[in-house]
């Protein structure tokens, strides 16, 4: 299973490295949407930083939706989805390598729109650096379990644009709430966060197991 993540881990990130695609993408996108509701909404500072939570997590929600469609893409492109079925491998393998690899995209998407956020919405993000990133990686692990799930299911229609995010934003409801409170909380905004973070927690925990045990299903569908 390790040398069948490594490899599907290390061909993504060499794709992505010249490419650029799944990144560059979800950023643009991500960009786009702050500076719609920045320009948009006339906010004071004091709205904007209780409301600038909610904003990032909703331009990272569509940003990310965008790169995860591009996860399976590839494969299907050039009729490599059958060769992965055949692979003497194992399947949970390429689940893990997959999702690794959106993870890595997800979190590098975010550290990047990160300036452009406090200053578009005059937040302090270095008081709670620390914790920030914390919420950052498990919010994009939360997203990304479910999003490489799905993205496998959705690369095997004809409207996989379409099908990945009615199938992926409803389900991550729960983890963009979370993610969005806890964010909060770095923010300064609110006191507490400790219910949020838990359920972030074992939202990632749970979907990561579900991940693992149905991936193999899923790729022979």
């Amino acid at each position: 299973m390790l040398k069948t993540m490594a490899a599907i881990l290390w061909k993504d990130l060499k794709i992505e490295l010249r490419t650029k695609e799944s990144m560059s993408a979800a950023f643009v996108f991500s960009v786009l949407v702050l500076v719609i509701f920045n320009f948009a909404l006339d906010l004071d500072t004091a709205q904007a930083r209780r409301l600038g939570a909610g904003f990032f997590w909703v331009a990272f929600a569509f940003g990310g939706t965008l790169a995860l469609n591009r996860s399976f893409a590839i494969e299907k492109e050039s009729g490599c989805t059958r060769a992965l079925m055949l692979a003497p491998v194992d399947r949970s393998g390429i689940y893990t390598g997959k999702f690794l690899a959106n993870v890595i995209f997800l979190v590098a998407t975010q550290v990047l729109i990160l300036p452009l956020f406090a200053v578009f919405f005059d937040v302090p993000v270095g008081n709670r650096l620390g914790t920030l990133l914390l919420v950052f990686v498990l919010g994009a692990v939360g997203f990304s379990s479910v999003g490489t799930l799905f993205s496998a299911i959705a690369a095997n229609t004809r409207m996989r644009e379409l099908m990945l995010p009615v199938l992926l934003l409803p389900v991550t409801i729960p983890v963009l709430l979370a993610a969005v409170e806890t964010t909060s909380y770095a923010l300064g905004v609110t006191d507490d966060a400790s219910f949020w973070f838990k359920l972030l927690v074992v939202y990632d925990v749970v979907f990561v197991t579900v991940g693992h045990l149905v991936f193999e299903y899923v790729l022979e569908e």
